[in-house]
């Protein structure tokens, strides 16, 4: 059963001010598109591209791969469309973005979210993993090293934080239901 907070004090939250209510005159299908190719550019492209070039400057460190190449683009492309999914139903149930200063407006419990509390940040990591297998790149699979106590870390100390604050007890209860990182099927509320 998928679930969507329902509009209620614990749930949803009031317009944010600020930049985010200046942002909120832009269509939300703008702003996800805007946020993602921004995003995705960045994070899939430019930085991988740098960490590429450290098989360039150490060649002996790199290891060929070889047909596990084409695992590793599979699994990127898995991944990718999980993010897409995520992120889309985020924006449509959330009414808001992935991003703090355009967060969404209510609370966001279905899809990818009922088997992860972090499909987004998951996925990117994720992604990373792809591509290092998919470039059988040693810089790029130290950038996923990197990625994975910097993404740990801004979910425990950043936006854990933020949405207990934002959602109250159904973000508790939340978290006392679905693990943070690796998935598992859905369990309902209750003994």
């Amino acid at each position: 059963m998928s679930k969507v907070g329902p509009p209620s004090e614990s749930s949803e939250v009031a317009p944010a001010q600020g930049m985010a209510g200046r942002l909120q005159s832009i269509p939300l299908v703008l702003r996800m598109i805007l946020y993602g190719v921004f995003f995705l550019l960045a994070v899939l492209a430019g930085l991988p591209y740098l960490a590429y070039q450290f098989d360039r400057f150490f060649p002996a460190w790199t290891i060929e791969i070889g047909v596990w190449r084409v695992v590793g683009g599979v699994f990127f492309t898995v991944v990718l469309a999980l993010y897409l999914w995520a992120s889309c139903l985020l924006s449509r149930h959330g009414r808001g973005a992935y991003v703090e200063f355009d967060p969404p407006q209510a609370f966001v419990a279905t899809g990818p979210f009922r088997w992860v509390r972090n499909p987004i940040a998951a996925c990117v990591v994720g992604m990373l993993l792809g591509e290092a297998i998919l470039f059988s790149s040693t810089g790029i699979f130290l950038l996923f090293v990197l990625a994975v106590p910097l993404a740990h870390a801004q979910v425990i100390w950043l936006e854990e934080p933020l949405l207990k604050r934002r959602f109250g007890s159904a973000y508790v209860e939340y978290c006392a239901r679905v693990p943070r990182w690796f998935p598992r099927p859905p369990r309902e509320s209750g003994p």
